[in-house]
């Protein structure tokens, strides 16, 4: 078990453990038997049909990947190591390398034998777990909770596993009481989770059986290969930016959580700045009501929850992908998205350097929009994220802008036609991005547009949640030395992927099928390399709480690999010499001494990782309370000396609501400092 599921086990639970009787393999008379049904057949063949053909990997499913089906099924029934037996795995392996045979005759019994195990054994396990919660907890006792990053073994016997358990549910409950619950809330609070997730575990039908296995083929390939049930699909595909009044991002289901896919760019939990992709979503609040616990719940009935009325709150309780220690809180008025929401947007910001001001002008970017059915249908004006910052460029000209600044940051990407557009206002006409096939075969995607729109100072602030096109538009300023790139390495997203319903292969099909979606093809910049896995370093790199080994691309073990292909040729603008970059390095290196903010975010930062290093954690009240109130008294100390530093943001912004932009943002604020002094 690794550091960052073990986490995850002590702060929210993932149920179910081993049940040791002789009755091993023999289901509950109570729980319904699980069969596959007709269409899985034919969706097996579909799946196989098109990974085989179009997939960029083209790779056979032989014992070997046979063995990574098996082991990817157990792990997303049983990451942890906590429903099943040494015993049960030891009966499961003589099916390890029969599952490419299984496949080709399009049969899935294995995966719903397994399951049934599963399932019966999470039920055992919940009984086991109540008679934890029924008999309190002594928070008095000095113990603590292992965290250390070792994988843990299928247990061998129930004792050993039984006490894992009890510093487990006694985590939970401490968490409980520190967050303001008395004895009986906690018992109440945890036999509701836990019986809802009993009642969610025998809920699963057939289709979700079958998508857990087929995601477990289809995620042999890359990480971003996925087969959607028809109700996955349904959830998946909800445009909440057009017909929904919510919170802007797109929901899935893993097991007993209810995961983030995708934030809608312009919407409200884009906007808060603290929800994004993997972050696990464990209570939902109304307004100011108290929160319902919904770990356990179905996704359908969460996304319920957390629908409301244009203007309505809802407050969300959720874990951090990587940091599952800490509960976190969001409070975030739902809206209606729509295109204007998600729209590039300008303001300009003087900054004083010396005796002299400079108008920086800064253009948000959501994401890489384009209203496809507009432009099909000939709108000479249809909504597109080049011609709408093309108009913001125009107005802060028409303003004696100094310098522009491109903010990317947790821009996720979008239409790659867009990323190429947007590069064309920059740079005269030359390749941008190069495309490579599952064929082998190579596009260079152009920008044929003569002339450069804006040719002035340019920076581009990017973050660890800059992706796919956000990463071909910096790569592209970056080789054609036209502009800065600051912030933090980008994600290293460097494929393209395509969902293919399987309804459509049959129209006459009375039942709803899945959606397979798929990559098949890679991107490349115009220098050959790919930002697959490693991104896009910036020139000045800013510190970072999100580390490559546990955010980005390349923490996925089964992400496709970096590799080059031959440069294309292009002509360099040189605007952005070594020298240049050397010198904003030196200047960023003294803010980084002096500047409150810059010190206050590193301390923060460290804290955090400090976190996510951690070897264990007391389940002593006292101890942990003060652990809890230790940092409690840190950020507010930060937050008083940031306050006192007002002066030091009137030597460089001219309006009080800039400085207070700017202290709130300590990115944003060097971002500019450092193009206030590419310009002078």
């Amino acid at each position: 078990m690794n550091l960052k599921e073990l986490k995850k086990l002590f702060i929210v639970g993932l149920l179910g453990l081993v049940a040791f009787s002789s009755q091993a393999f023999v289901l509950k008379d109570s729980v319904t038997v699980l069969e596959p049904a007709e269409k899985h057949a034919m969706e097996i063949g579909l799946t196989m049909d098109i990974l085989n053909r179009y997939h960029y990997l083209k790779i056979d499913m032989n014992d070997s990947l046979s063995g990574v089906v098996f082991d990817n099924f157990l792990s997303s029934l049983d990451d942890n190591r906590t429903y099943f037996s040494k015993a049960d795995v030891d009966y499961f392996s003589k099916y390890k390398y029969q599952l490419d045979d299984d496949l080709e005759a399009r049969n899935v019994d294995v995966a719903f034998q397994i399951f049934r195990i599963f399932r019966e054994r999470a039920n055992s396990r919940i009984d086991y777990i109540q008679t934890l919660i029924d008999g309190g907890f002594d928070f008095s006792k000095d113990e603590s909770i292992d965290l250390s990053d070792e994988e843990l073994p299928w247990a061998s016997n129930e004792a050993e596993i039984n006490e894992r358990w009890r510093k487990i549910i006694k985590s939970q409950a401490l968490s409980l009481k520190l967050s303001g619950k008395d004895e009986e809330g906690i018992k109440e609070t945890l036999t509701k989770r836990y019986q809802r997730y009993r009642k969610g575990i025998n809920q699963y039908n057939s289709d979700d059986v079958f998508q857990f296995f087929m995601n477990a083929v289809a995620e042999t390939y890359d990480p971003h290969t996925n087969y959607f049930s028809p109700i996955s699909s349904e959830n998946f595909n909800i445009n909440m930016n057009l017909s929904l009044e919510g919170i802007g991002a797109r929901l899935t289901q893993s097991m007993d959580y209810t995961v983030i896919n995708e934030v809608i760019a312009g919407g409200p939990a884009y906007k808060s700045k603290q929800l994004h992709k993997d972050d696990k979503i464990i209570g939902v609040a109304q307004g100011e009501e108290e929160y319902v616990d919904v770990i356990g719940w179905r996704l359908q009935d969460v996304v319920q929850l957390i629908r409301g009325p244009k203007g309505s709150k809802v407050r969300l309780q959720y874990l951090k992908h990587g940091e599952e220690t800490v509960v976190k809180e969001v409070s975030i008025i739902r809206e209606k998205i729509n295109l204007e929401d998600e729209s590039a947007k300008a303001e300009m910001i003087p900054i004083s350097k010396g005796n002299k001001v400079y108008n920086l002008g800064v253009i948000t970017i959501p994401s890489f929009y384009m209203n496809f059915e507009e432009a099909r249908n000939g709108d000479p004006n249809y909504r597109s994220v080049s011609r709408d910052v093309e108009n913001l460029i125009k107005d802060l000209q028409s303003k004696n802008v100094d310098g522009i600044m491109i903010d990317l940051r947790y821009n996720g990407g979008g239409a790659l036609p867009e990323a190429i557009n947007l590069t064309g206002l920059f740079i005269d006409q030359g390749p941008v991005v190069q495309v490579k096939h599952s064929n082998g075969k190579i596009d260079v995607q152009r920008n044929s547009n003569a002339g450069v729109f804006y040719d002035g100072p340019l920076a581009v602030l990017v973050n660890r949640f800059s992706a796919s096109a956000s990463e071909i538009f910096s790569a592209a300023i970056q080789d054609y030395h036209r502009g800065i790139i600051i912030g933090e390495t980008t994600f290293g997203k460097g494929t393209v992927q395509q969902m293919a319903g399987f309804n459509r292969y049959y129209p006459n099909y009375p039942e709803s099928m899945g959606n397979l979606k798929f990559t098949l093809s890679k991107y490349y910049r115009v220098s050959g390399s790919s930002t697959q896995n490693i991104g896009v370093s910036p020139d000045i790199e800013f510190p970072s709480a999100f580390d490559a080994e546990e955010f980005g691309e390349s923490s996925r073990p089964n992400a496709l690999k970096w590799d080059q292909i031959i440069s294309s040729y292009y002509q360099p603008t040189n605007t952005i010499s070594d020298d240049i970059i050397e010198n904003l390095r030196s200047l960023y290196k003294e803010d980084l001494k002096v500047d409150v903010d810059l010190k206050n975010l590193q301390k923060d930062i460290a804290k955090m990782k400090a976190n996510q290093e951690r070897n264990e954690l007391s389940l002593n009240l006292e101890a942990r309370k003060a652990e809890q109130d230790k940092n409690e008294e840190e950020s507010d100390l930060q937050k008083k000396l940031s306050e006192s530093a007002g002066k030091i943001y009137q030597e460089y912004s001219t309006s009080e609501e800039d400085q207070k932009k700017l202290r709130e943002d300590p990115y944003l604020k060097e971002g500019l400092r450092l193009l206030a002094e590419l310009v002078k």
